[in-house]
């Protein structure tokens, strides 16, 4: 676990190499649904996206069988982007004015399994998720579980790869910052504020892509490539 500033800037999409997915139906309904009504099943309350002073974020449990981060602030929100570099590599490229970084991600006893020594926060696409006063792991995900993000108006896929020592949510790792928003500069020190983006983490064990997925892969996309079809049969399986 770890304690994180939090980073500042705003971003319009822009051209990208890497390749969106569409958000099917049944994610566009719930993106549409839940964003402005309250969180029901509040699973764990008093977090913050940390733009403002107020703790207005929830992990919410409404939709069956996942949790995600949802704000009451303004009518009804998901969450912003602020900026992860913890892991391998953590100051290299863009993460290097990351005035946070820690130098190991939560959960680098378990992905050394698949050959690297920590995820890259320059490569892998992995959200924090979890913080000192709750561990999703109670409520039934696994680590390096796949995760759904809605941002952009695009479906991307990420993996649950780290946690926050704080109060504050809404933090990914830059990978994941510039699939999301890809023309703004995306930084260690540079993030996304508006409270828009969805999170979803899927319970149980068989979010866990395991070795199906390709942990030393040549560049994000490939990454992304090689959990979609788990991501796809989960976000398939999403209910009202």
């Amino acid at each position: 676990m770890h304690f994180k500033q939090h980073s500042i800037a705003i971003g319009i999409l822009a051209p990208s190499m890497v390749s969106a997915y569409s958000i099917p139906d049944n994610l566009a309904k719930i993106y549409d649904d839940h964003r402005s009504k309250p969180c029901d099943n509040v699973i764990a309350s008093g977090f913050s996206d940390g733009t403002t002073i107020a703790s207005t974020v929830d992990y919410c449990g409404d939709i069956p069988n996942v949790i995600f981060l949802h704000s009451s602030s303004n009518g009804g929100q998901y969450d912003n982007i602020d900026i992860d570099c913890d892991g391998a590599n953590a100051a290299r490229r863009d993460c290097g004015n990351d005035p946070s970084i820690q130098v190991q991600t939560s959960f680098k006893d378990q992905v050394v399994q698949y050959g690297i020594s920590d995820l890259d926060a320059n490569i892998h696409p992995y959200v924090v998720f979890g913080n000192t006063n709750f561990d999703p792991q109670q409520s039934g995900m696994q680590p390096l579980s796949v995760m759904a993000v809605v941002c952009g108006g695009q479906l991307y896929y990420g993996v649950w790869g780290d946690t926050n020592g704080g109060g504050l949510t809404g933090e990914a790792s830059l990978a994941l910052a510039k699939l999301c928003f890809p023309g703004d500069g995306m930084s260690g020190s540079s993030g996304h504020t508006a409270d828009d983006v969805l999170y979803i983490g899927f319970k149980g064990q068989d979010a866990v892509p395991g070795s199906s997925a390709d942990w030393t892969p040549r560049d994000t996309q490939a990454f992304e490539d090689s959990v979609k079809t788990l991501g796809d049969r989960l976000v398939a399986g999403l209910g009202p």
